[in-house]
C-alpha cells in the first residue's frame, strides 16, 4: 500500500520546513511540489538540497486533477511540497480525500502559515480574526468585488480581515491591493475603505528582513515595502493590547489607542 505525505515548506525559504518535514520528504520515492496556491522566496532547487530529492513542479491543472500524483502514491511513498501550511488549501484537501477513497494511507507535516504569522507580526490576537480572502487582478471586465463584501462583513462583527494578494502572472504588491480595494469603494459604495481606514501590512514573513507597518490607507498606498510576498490585514475592533501592539510593532498612529 502506499502513502502520500502533505509537507508545509513555510512562508520563505527552505530553511522553513521543519525537521520532520525535512525527514519525511527525504524518505519519499516521488517527491512532487506546487506553488499556486503560496510560493516561497527560493527556487525549489534550494530546496532539493535540504530535502537531498529532486523535486516535480506540478502546475494548478495537474495538482487539481490530481491523477499523476494519486497514481504514484498507489504503490510508493510519495510526497506534495506546499508553501505556507499544505491544509489551508481546499484542492490539497480534496486530494487527500480522494487518496483515502483509494486506500492510500495519508499524513500531513504541517508548515508556517501566514494566517498565524501575520498576525503574531502585527501584534493581533489570531482568534479575532474572520474570514480570509484574496485580491485577484482584473483582466478585462472581470472585476471581482467579493474581497469587499468579506472585509465588510468581518468589519461588521468586529473581527480582523487577512486579505492574501494574487501571486499568479505578477505578484501583486500592497499597494495595487489597497488601489483595488479603493475602487471597490467607488464602485460599492459601503462606507467600508476610506481614506482614514486604518490597514496594516506584512511583507516577506519569516525572512531576515520582514516588514509589519499600520497606518490609514491613503499614506500605505504611497509607501514602498519592497519586494513580495505581500498581504494586507484590516483591522476590526481592537482590544487595547492590540493597539499598543500596532504601535509599538507596526508604527501606527498613535491615536488609534485612545
Amino acid at each position: 500500500m502506499g502513502e502520500l505525505i502533505f509537507v508545509g515548506l513555510g512562508l520563505w525559504s527552505e530553511k522553513d520546513i521543519t525537521i520532520a518535514g525535512k525527514e519525511a520528504a527525504g524518505t519519499c520515492d516521488k517527491v512532487f511540489a506546487e506553488f499556486y496556491t503560496s510560493m516561497l522566496g527560493v527556487p525549489e532547487e534550494k530546496i532539493e538540497e535540504v530535502i537531498g530529492r529532486p523535486i516535480e513542479v506540478l502546475s494548478r491543472e495537474e495538482v487539481e486533477d490530481g491523477n499523476a500524483i494519486l497514481d504514484e502514491a498507489a504503490d510508493k511513498k510519495v510526497c506534495l511540497l506546499t508553501g505556507g501550511d499544505p491544509m489551508t488549501a481546499t484542492t490539497h484537501i480534496d486530494l487527500r480525500l480522494r487518496a483515502i477513497e483509494r486506500g492510500i494511507d495519508t499524513k500531513v507535516v504541517h508548515g508556517i502559515s501566514i494566517m498565524t504569522a501575520s498576525a503574531g507580526l502585527l501584534g493581533l490576537q489570531s482568534y479575532k480574526f474572520g474570514r480570509t480572502t484574496t485580491l485577484a487582478f482584473p483582466e478585462g471586465d472581470y472585476f471581482p468585488t467579493s474581497p469587499y463584501g468579506v472585509i465588510k462583513e468581518n468589519m461588521e462583527r468586529g473581527l480582523h480581515t487577512l486579505v492574501l494578494l494574487d501571486i499568479g502572472k505578477k505578484l501583486m504588491t500592497t499597494n495595487e491591493g489597497i488601489e483595488l480595494l479603493m475602487e471597490m469603494e467607488e464602485r460599492e459604495r459601503g462606507g467600508v475603505i476610506g481614506k482614514k481606514t486604518l490597514m496594516a501590512v506584512v511583507a516577506r514573513a519569516s525572512s531576515p528582513s520582514p516588514v509589519a507597518k499600520a497606518g490609514y490607507a491613503h499614506e500605505l498606498v504611497k509607501e514602498n515595502f519592497g519586494p513580495p510576498l505581500h498581504c494586507i490585514v484590516v483591522p476590526g475592533k481592537l482590544h487595547f493590547m492590540e493597539a499598543k501592539a500596532l504601535v509599538m510593532l507596526a508604527d501606527a498612529p498613535e491615536e488609534i489607542m485612545k
